[in-house]
């Protein structure tokens, strides 16, 4: 499905590359992969696009993101279920809430132009980096706060919206779900832990949205199968590897690499648009 224009060779290292990457951002942050591999498979279809084509970059790299959110996050949630750092009172019922906002967002994005899916996400990203940074509750921890229940009120509209948003842009909702976890209490290895459980409704639902649009550009619409698979050959023995470092990272560092990757995520972004 990716044109031939730049060497086969160059295009499949580049994304088996960024694959380990989103392996090691799956377990250490939760990204599920969506916020790595929406610009790199933005940039190398626009590098490579036949001409006319790259209109569509900006949806076939959402949906493809979304495509591989299903299977690292699957993978990263066993493993993190396994290790028992997941929560059920965290995942049920705000799960089921993600799964009714991820409808709906992913069926807005096949509707929205490429250009205005760029800026969403981009202010996506900015809103998320000075909230975290701004707002206390991220970047630490204070002393002694034990975690606290999710409240009806966050469990469903807040759920919803994560949903919405999340499948919209094909991030995972981990931006959202690992800021929400942590006011309430969690460390940075549990809240990471949970968002990608809460992840994988985001993901299937907007993977079967893409995949079965009718505007689709391929056998899968939207979903690219090559850059996906060889996203997936990358990230899923780097998930096995990063798997063990789970845990060992300080709190405190931990949170700051999380908006440290947010940053240069966005940078990236701004960079392809030049």
């Amino acid at each position: 499905m990716i044109p031939t224009v730049v060497p086969v060779l160059t295009m499949f290292l580049t994304l088996l590359f960024f694959g380990c990457l989103t392996g090691v951002t799956t377990v250490l942050f939760g990204f599920g992969g969506g916020f790595v591999t929406v610009p790199v498979v933005y940039g190398v279809l626009t590098a490579t696009a036949r001409p006319g084509a790259a209109a569509d970059a900006m949806h076939i790299a959402v949906a493809t993101s979304a495509a591989v959110m299903v299977v690292n996050a699957v993978v990263a949630a066993r493993a993190s279920w396994r290790q028992g750092r997941l929560r059920r009172a965290y995942v049920w019922p705000l799960a089921a809430y993600i799964v009714l906002g991820a409808a709906a967002g992913s069926f807005a994005a096949t509707l929205l132009g490429g250009t205005t899916l760029r800026l969403l996400f981009a202010a996506y990203l900015l809103v998320t980096i000075a909230d975290s940074v701004l707002r206390k509750g991220f970047l630490s921890v204070a002393p002694g706060t034990g975690p606290k229940p999710l409240g009806p009120a966050t469990t469903t509209l807040g759920g919803t919206g994560i949903g919405l948003v999340a499948a919209a842009l094909g991030v995972g909702g981990s931006v959202m779900t690992v800021p929400l976890l942590r006011r309430r209490g969690l460390p940075m290895a549990e809240a990471t832990a949970l968002a990608n459980p809460l992840s994988v409704p985001v993901a299937v639902t907007g993977t079967l949205v893409y995949a079965l649009a009718p505007t689709g550009t391929g056998p899968l619409g939207y979903v690219d199968l090559t850059a996906g698979a060889a996203l997936l050959l990358g990230s899923l023995p780097a998930i096995a590897l990063t798997r063990r470092l789970t845990g060992r990272v300080p709190d405190r560092v931990h949170s700051l690499a999380y908006v440290t990757l947010l940053v240069v995520v966005l940078a990236a972004m701004v960079f392809l648009e030049r």
